[in-house]
């Protein structure tokens, strides 16, 4: 008898929240059938820099690298560099610590040298380890670009340099129809035995995916569970404005809202225990709270064994 062929799984994540999803999943899985599918629209150049901020953190986090009091960046990392920025006027808004740097400078160089963004992702992926599969979204550029009460902001102005302060009227995503959604993310999709939209802000952190020819399509017609986890918990973002940016876009912040902006392509949705459950589609309650990796693996193992109810 042949042995079992292995589940196949996708997760689509941005942020800190969905890399410890992503992180808990890589302990439980075979490491080679777990694939996720990482936004770029807040990809950015500083300091002439190609910096991919969800990538790095993903990478960061599954490898054992990521600071673990903050979620992002490195463990241990020293400034030396930005002192030195600093001392001579240079821009202080974005930290770019000392190790950080090795992958943003190894970046820049392999794109100058023509390497697209998944070949360089991979190797850095390779060289630490990791048996998964990190995908950019798109080779191509794309840039969250945050219409708001001062403006229009790129993304890491908002985020970082404003702090989420000014209010958000419209959201868009410069490039991403002209963008191609990488073929291997798609073909991933279409082979998966399930599906995760990870505790990523929806519209911040899934819709620059969503956004890209071809991805929402995939989604909608994957004949497998497609299950998303709610990033709220009692109303409120663990990390991050989502909460603060639902207001702003009229949106009540609750999971009622999260299912309704994922309709016709979630089958079910995990919220948190004692938080609404709307109807119209499948919910599981239980603690999505992830502060160390004992709890990371018991919300991936339960989101796993929901996706596996949902085939029966």
């Amino acid at each position: 008898m042949s042995p079992a062929r292995r589940r196949r799984i996708v997760v689509l994540t941005g942020g800190v929240g969905g890399a410890k999803l992503v992180d808990g999943l890589y302990r439980l899985l075979p490491p080679d059938s777990l694939t996720a599918v990482v936004n770029t629209g807040d990809d950015f150049r500083h300091l002439g820099l190609a910096i991919s901020p969800d990538i790095d953190t993903l990478l960061y986090t599954v490898s054992g690298r990521a600071n673990r009091a903050q979620g992002w960046g490195r463990e241990g990392e020293t400034w030396e560099f930005m002192a030195a920025l600093r001392s001579i006027g240079g821009p202080g808004w974005f930290q770019l610590g000392d190790g950080d740097l090795a992958l943003h400078v190894a970046r820049t160089h392999a794109l100058a040298q023509g390497q697209s963004l998944s070949t360089v992702i991979a190797g850095f992926a390779s060289a630490w380890g990791l048996a998964m599969r990190v995908l950019p979204m798109s080779d191509d550029p794309v840039a969250t670009i945050v219409d708001t009460d001062e403006g229009s902001l790129a993304f890491q102005i908002y985020f970082v340099e404003r702090r989420c302060a000014p209010a958000v009227r419209a959201i868009r995503f410069d490039g991403a129809v002209a963008a191609r959604a990488l073929p291997e993310a798609l073909a991933a999709i279409a082979e998966a035995d399930a599906i995760f939209i990870a505790p990523s802000n929806p519209w911040l952190s899934v819709d620059p995916l969503l956004a890209l020819p071809g991805m929402r399509q995939a989604l909608a017609q994957a004949r497998v569970p497609v299950v998303a986890i709610s990033p709220l918990v009692g109303g409120q973002a663990v990390k991050g404005p989502t909460a603060k940016l639902m207001g702003e876009l009229g949106l009540t912040a609750n999971n009622a809202a999260i299912a309704a902006h994922y309709a016709g392509l979630i089958d079910a949705l995990i919220v948190h225990e004692g938080d609404d459950q709307p109807d119209g589609v499948t919910c599981h309650a239980t603690n999505t709270l992830m502060p160390g990796e004992r709890d990371r693996m018991r919300l991936a193992r339960e989101a796993l064994a929901l996706a596996k109810t949902l085939t029966q």
